[in-house]
Formats: structure tokens, sequence, C-alpha cells
């Protein structure tokens, strides 16, 4: 598919526009008003209100019901998806005893981040969308990682079989898998891209498995204006943060012809 034309500002729907990520993505596109306009998604208008200060250019619906999630897509150039299943911790039964997590009724991962996911990836394509960014999470190669075992989610293998059927979808994709998210502020850390966990797995020195949500909520935006990022997949980190605290400039560009397309 050809890319998408700038003859335009692009038309862009965040959906999990009121969580810490998408309200920054959101954010972010908002003060990029040349190159984008934004809808964002939500299942809450008072959150809405809370976040932005008013429910201007959102829609309100759920991602399991596919229904209501044919008006916010309609007449858009690119999704950016920020749902997510959020686990939910239970109080000890006795004291000492750690704490476990569990999910609220009907959002667990196989509904939120795989049904609800499908819902989206669908309804983007019936209505011609040019391009979905979906951000994940680091750690699907590893059944036995910690976050599957909350709730007996398996949160993670759930979020991957997603990005399988987004690839096999047909519409062009960029897969951000972003590493221990930070609420720290933004480009003040160099980006490492990279594939399969190996980050995970075998870290080099210096280097952090985390990142800074401004920096994922960055790279979102980049994706949308970078070709390079196109039809690609990659885990997401970032270097400790500069001493001197003086922006990083990032080379989206190069960060980009890094990755690699396929899950």
């Amino acid at each position: 598919m050809p890319p998408i034309s700038m003859s335009h500002p692009l038309q862009v729907l965040v959906t999990g526009a009121t969580g810490r990520t998408g309200a920054l993505v959101v954010q972010k596109l908002q003060s990029r008003s040349e190159s984008f306009s934004v809808r964002g998604f939500a299942r809450s208008s008072q959150k809405a209100v809370e976040r932005f200060g008013s429910t201007q250019n959102f829609f309100f619906g759920n991602i399991l019901e596919p229904k209501s999630l044919v008006p916010a897509v309609e007449g858009c150039d690119a999704l950016v998806i920020l749902t997510s299943a959020t686990p939910q911790m239970k109080p000890p039964a006795q004291p000492g005893q750690r704490p476990e997590f569990t999910f609220a009724p009907g959002e667990m991962p196989e509904q939120i981040d795989y049904q609800g996911q499908i819902n989206q990836i669908n309804a983007a394509k019936h209505a011609g969308v040019q391009q979905i960014v979906l951000v994940g999470s680091m750690g699907g190669t590893d059944e036995n990682h910690f976050l599957n075992t909350m709730g007996n989610g398996n949160i993670l293998i759930w979020k991957r079989k997603a990005e399988q059927y987004l690839i096999d979808s047909g519409v062009d994709y960029t897969i951000i898998r972003a590493g221990g998210l930070l609420d720290q502020p933004g480009d003040q850390r160099e980006l490492v891209v990279s594939k399969n966990d190996v980050l995970l797995a075998h870290p080099p020195e210096g280097l952090t498995t985390s990142i800074p949500r401004a920096d994922v909520a960055e790279v979102v935006v980049q994706a949308l204006l970078e070709p390079g990022a196109r039809n690609k997949a990659f885990d997401l980190v970032s270097k400790p943060e500069t001493l001197n605290q003086s922006s990083v400039k990032n080379d989206f560009n190069a960060l980009f012809a890094q990755t690699q397309p396929g899950l």
C-alpha cells in the first residue's frame, strides 16, 4: 500500500486515549496540528475531561463492542492502539502474604488484548485505514514471564497473538514492544531497538530494560511520519538518562532502519 499522503493533516484515531501513555500520544499529536488531526477513543467521558479539559474530538465506547468503533475510525488515515488489560492487586488474605492479582470481570487479557485488538484491526481495515501502530510489551517470547502469571491472564501471550493477527491483516503496521514504562520526562535518553526479547535475556552493560512513556509516545508519532517504520515490529528500551540533563536528539530514521518486518 502506498505511503499515507501528507497533502493534508493525517486523521489519527488513538484508542486507550485517556491512559497514561495514550494521553501523551494524543497531546503530542495535538501539538503537531500541521501534520495531524487527532481523535481519541475511550470508555469514560469523565476521564477525558480530567485529562484534556473537554470531550472535543473524543468518541466513547467499548473495544469489545465492534459497532462502537465504527464512527470513531471512519475517515481515519491511521489508528494507534494503546488499549490493554489492567491487573488489579487483591489485598493479601493474611498479613505477610504476597499480594495476588486479578482482572475485572469481562476484562481478561484474552478479551482486551486479543479480541479487543482484533475488533479494532477489523474496524480499521474495513474503514480503509492505511497504517496501524500497535503499542505492546516486551516479554512475549517467554511464556513464564511474571506478567503472564498475574491473575492467570497470560497477558503477553495474548498480546503477541494480536500482533500476529495485525501482521496477517494486510494493513501496514508498526508494532512497538516497549520495555518497562517510566513516568519520567522524555528526550533525555538514547533509544535502542531490538527483537525477540534479546535485550531482556542479555541486556548489554549500561542499558536499561525500561523507557519513559513520553519517549514511547514520541516513537509512535515518528512511526506515523517515517516510511521506514512501516511493516516493522521491534522491542524498544532506553539507555540511562544523560548526566547533563540536556535533550537527546534521537535519529528516528536511523532507528527505524535497524528494525525488521514480521513478528
